[in-house]
């Protein structure tokens, strides 16, 4: 393989044409794996699918609520396109060669929709705690016009401060190897194969991580400290366990979500020795696991959308027989 300096050699900066993509090479079974993971994605797309189209089709379901958890899908849903597609054109079509700007821009998708995936569960919680906390006024402080401004926020905030990423790469230099140990253009992964300083590329990946997993998670495990507090203190036992139900599965979701991302940024940010297709194989399966799982929560656990959908599939039922019979 040539050297970016030979491609290049009168560049001030020294861009290759692309990197190879080379974790889980390997890793037993990889095809297996990633072809568990194409299924598990076709169920991501429908099941995300039809949650958006039943609140979009729904004008009752048009409330905070609701507004939070169609915003998860969108979420999940590209969040989840910006890997496994990629992964099975790598491990199924044996194309491991990225374009230098498709990189850029694989890496831009995938930390800004990671990002907006941790502020959605967030937003969740919030949506949680104003209800459980404060019953008697939800209705005038989370109203749909609050809820639109907040995630419309939250997606013009995450949109501008992850675009430093790619942004804060192209002016590097890479001198020598173009092969990224991980299943996708990883930031830290790529600015460390430069041979330029990248002092300001770590400390914003530092920052990144500060902002998006600890500031998010810690403002979650805070808002269902609030809650159960809030919760212990009813008096209908029923109440309670309704309210203690849904905070368990949505503290499923987080941990799902939280833990292996936790793990995958220690090992990468203090260099810890550990088999790295073993954080691939985590951090890919967090991702995809909680993009699957989260519109089941959401639909089959949500007795208002359980009974749109049965109302929508019973009306054509009884609608098409009638209508065949007419004819």
């Amino acid at each position: 393989m040539q050297s970016a300096t030979n491609l290049f050699p009168n560049s001030s900066f020294i861009h290759p044409p692309g990197f190879y993509i080379v974790a889980l090479s390997s890793m037993p079974y990889t095809n297996i794996y990633v072809i568990f993971l194409a299924v598990l994605y076709i169920f991501i797309v429908m099941f995300n699918l039809f949650l958006i189209c039943i609140i979009l089709y729904d004008h009752r379901l048009h409330v905070p609520k609701f507004m939070a958890v169609g915003n998860l899908a969108v979420v999940d849903l590209v969040l989840s396109t910006s890997l496994v597609p990629s992964m099975i054109n790598i491990y199924l079509f044996m194309d491991n060669f990225v374009p230098f700007n498709l990189c850029l821009m694989q890496m831009y998708t995938y930390y800004t929709f990671l990002s907006l995936e941790s502020f959605s569960l967030c937003i969740l919680a919030y949506d949680r705690l104003i209800a459980i906390c404060l019953p008697l006024r939800q209705e005038s402080i989370n109203t749909n016009t609050t809820m639109a401004y907040i995630i419309g926020g939250v997606w013009i905030f995450g949109l501008v401060v992850t675009a430093y990423c790619p942004v804060s790469v192209i002016p590097l230099s890479f001198c020598g190897s173009v092969q990224v140990n991980s299943y996708f253009c990883t930031y830290t992964l790529v600015f460390r194969l430069s041979c330029s300083d990248t002092t300001r590329q770590l400390i914003y990946a530092i920052i990144l991580t500060i902002l998006f997993v600890f500031v998010t998670l810690s403002f979650i495990l805070l808002t269902y400290m609030s809650i159960l507090f809030s919760v212990f203190r009813m008096k209908n036992i029923q109440s309670r366990y309704k309210a203690l139900a849904t905070c368990t599965e949505h503290l499923i979701l987080v941990a799902l979500f939280f833990i292996p991302i936790l793990v995958f940024f220690n090992i990468t940010f203090f260099e810890i020795v550990i088999n790295p297709d073993v954080s691939m194989v985590a951090l890919s399966l967090s991702v995809c696991i909680t993009s699957c799982v989260n519109p089941i929560m959401y639909s089959l656990k949500t007795k208002e959308i359980r009974s749109r959908v049965y109302a929508l599939f019973v009306k054509k039922l009884t609608i098409h027989p009638h209508q065949k019979h007419e004819g």
